[in-house]
């Protein structure tokens, strides 16, 4: 089956003013990893924005007001539900985008629904299936992001919690598999495989460079060296979106900076994916 045929049978699906699968070209989920100043974020959204409308992409914007799977004493946890929506609807108000976050609770997505356009479900909460119908049942759509624990096959059963009871707008989003300690592997079949489901599915190219220390094995290499590559094959094998972590500077960001591009480089590596997309799905033809 060619990747064309491959994604023509892919759900479309509306998040606000961005669209994902029916074989359009990608949607782009970026941002901060958290919700980090207002000037910062609405800087961040603006520029990536310029870039997807200017390559013909959909794009929306991402931040976490909350990471709550933070278990250092004293790491940015992000600053809340509230302020972190006040936060999310001045950017979307600013840059003109719409946009997605975390959701950790069922109590939570009501609100969150209110400024999100879509609501995302952590991959380690990606088997609680009571969050998982609390988000769904808002009416907005759902991205859950498969667990590094979590077989890619196993996603079916939590798609089909949704789609027994009625909801259809769900999407899945591929994050790596757990490769011994601390690391991220990417089996490139696992977005194939759910994609078969008939839901979009989205490449994490940023929690998927996760790993042990690169610099002090000798080897010079950072772990957001690995997005570019590893997004261009994810691209290859047809998703229908990319998720990646941006900050104008990397090493300076709150949180979960080793995974995170440059904003500098973002328009590289999209024009990159927008290439081998084009070429896989035949709209070079």
């Amino acid at each position: 089956m060619s990747i064309r045929k491959f994604r023509s049978h892919i759900k479309e699906i509306q998040c606000g003013n961005a669209v994902i699968g029916g074989g359009r070209p990608l949607m782009v989920i970026a941002g901060p990893c958290v919700v980090e100043d207002k000037g910062l974020c609405a800087e961040i959204a603006t520029e990536v924005k310029r870039v997807t409308d200017s390559l013909g992409l959909t794009y929306l914007f991402k931040a976490s007001y909350d990471k709550a799977n933070k278990t250092i004493k004293g790491s940015y946890r992000g600053p809340g539900v509230d302020s972190g929506l006040d936060v999310l609807k001045h950017v979307k108000a600013v840059a003109g985008v719409s946009a997605t976050s975390d959701v950790h609770e069922p109590g939570q997505c009501e609100e969150a629904a209110e400024v999100l356009d879509l609501l995302q479900i952590p991959a380690l909460l990606s088997k609680q299936i009571d969050l998982i119908k609390a988000a769904a049942a808002t009416g907005k759509p759902v991205n859950i992001k498969k667990g590094q624990f979590t077989a890619p096959w196993e996603m079916n059963n939590v798609i089909s919690r949704l789609t027994d009871d009625g909801y259809e707008n769900t999407m899945v989003t591929d994050r790596g598999y757990m490769f011994g300690y601390q690391t991220m592997i990417v089996d490139m079949r696992g977005l194939q495989i759910m994609s078969s489901f008939g839901k979009p599915v989205i490449f994490d190219a940023s929690h998927t460079v996760h790993g042990h220390d690169l610099i002090s094995s000798g080897t010079g290499l950072k772990h957001r060296e690995f997005i570019r590559p590893l997004a261009r094959s994810a691209a290859a094998n047809g998703i229908d979106g990319v998720f990646i972590e941006v900050h104008p500077d990397p090493d300076k960001a709150l949180s979960d900076g080793a995974g995170t591009l440059a904003l500098k480089d973002v328009e590289d590596v999209l024009k990159d994916l927008v290439a081998v997309d084009a070429a896989v799905s035949g709209r070079l033809a």
